[in-house]
């Protein structure tokens, strides 16, 4: 037994220096993961303070992917716009572009195959059809009805020049050759034996213009709205029909050959004169101002990372060199440098009484009042069926 004993007590010894060196290996790798475990913890906390957590941007904030883009060698842009404002755009864009190349050394494409009505437009964006970077459209009502989606942050007029008003015309009357009817101004729409055409208010941006300028004629004439009510009614009494939106008006009158004036942008009759179309028109010297604004759809500029440049290109809007092509093409001007120079001086006369939206309270007012229902135009057309 003392045999075993003493073989027992020699293996223990030989296996101490073993077990020694073992135990001071894992001492050292202990102390080497130390630090490792600490770098990864400063890490992860890091990460997290950058990302924010899960937090969600808001309307009007710019994510991450802003400077992945902006420094991007090649952007684009979706600008979504209602039809008349091709022609413009198609000039000003080009000099926008290499404007930016030189200055930012970076290539600036733009999305334009998103032209047509405006209200249809608005819903597009609205719905995500179109994830338009930057609106320019038919009337403020458009817009905010986008921001009443949360797309644009509220005040959306103040962050731009001219309360974001970037285009602007009037109401003029397209007669047929020589006029036989010799129609001069709002109040000829009445005549009996005139018939009208003219797109549906509650349906089209620029039938809205329409029935304001009508409305107006009256108004800044006789301040009597009973007055306006009466006049109106005959008018669209002399309405054979009413298209759905302002191309099917054209197309109407034009194409179809109904009736003896068509109510239109000024712009969009002389567009219609350079390109070769023999048309004539009238421009009563009692109107309104057709303002139409532009904006940035913070959601999608965030969301693409496009706000820097989408915000440059909303500001070349109102630059001399991009008044000068929006006046080219029948807008008129609002650089009152451009608008004084002669060409332009000729082109577009004189308004004497001119309104504005504001001057009836503004397109929430103005949508409430006339084109909701049971309001104003619905009133004028019960009567007209009566």
């Amino acid at each position: 037994m003392s045999v075993w004993k003493n073989l027992l007590q020699r293996w223990n010894q030989s296996w101490q220096p073993i077990k020694r060196e073992a135990d001071l290996l894992k001492q050292r790798m202990f102390r080497q993961q130390i630090p490792l475990f600490l770098v990864g913890i400063g890490l992860t906390a890091a990460i997290a303070a950058c990302s924010g957590g899960t937090t969600n941007h808001s309307v009007g904030t710019s994510p991450a992917g802003q400077t992945v883009a902006q420094n991007n060698p090649d952007l684009q842009l979706t600008l979504v716009s209602f039809a008349v404002t091709k022609a413009a755009h198609d000039a000003i864009i080009p000099k926008f572009v290499e404007q930016w190349k030189k200055e930012h050394n970076q290539t600036i494409s733009f999305s334009q195959a998103s032209y047509g009505g405006s209200g249809s437009q608005a819903q597009k964006v609205i719905e995500g059809g179109l994830e338009g970077d930057i609106v320019h459209l038919a009337l403020g009502l458009d817009i905010n009805k986008i921001v009443s989606a949360g797309l644009i942050a509220p005040g959306w007029e103040k962050r731009t020049p001219n309360q974001g008003v970037a285009s602007k015309s009037v109401v003029a009357l397209a007669v047929r050759p020589g006029n036989p009817k010799g129609i001069k101004n709002f109040a000829d729409l009445a005549r009996n034996g005139v018939s009208i055409v003219t797109a549906n208010p509650t349906t089209s941006g620029v039938a809205r213009w329409n029935f304001l300028a009508l409305w107006n004629s009256v108004i800044k004439t006789s301040g009597d709205e009973t007055k306006a009510l009466d006049f109106v009614t005959q008018v669209y009494r002399n309405v054979p029909e009413l298209p759905e939106d302002a191309r099917l008006a054209r197309e109407v009158f034009y194409k179809r050959g109904v009736g003896d004036a068509l109510l239109n942008y000024e712009n969009e009759i002389i567009l219609a004169q350079q390109q070769g179309e023999k048309v004539e028109y009238v421009v009563p010297d009692v109107n309104i101002s057709i303002e139409n604004p532009v904006a940035i759809v913070d959601r999608n500029v965030d969301k693409h990372g496009t706000r820097k440049v989408a915000e440059a290109f909303v500001k070349f809007l109102f630059t001399p060199e991009a008044q000068e092509e929006f006046a080219k093409v029948g807008f008129r001007p609002i650089d009152e440098a451009i608008a004084k120079e002669k060409e332009f001086v000729e082109k577009y006369p004189k308004i004497h009484k001119l309104s504005t939206v504001q001057d009836f309270g503004g397109w929430d007012q103005v949508q409430q009042k006339f084109f909701a229902d049971g309001g104003v135009f619905d009133q004028i057309q019960t009567r007209i069926k009566k």
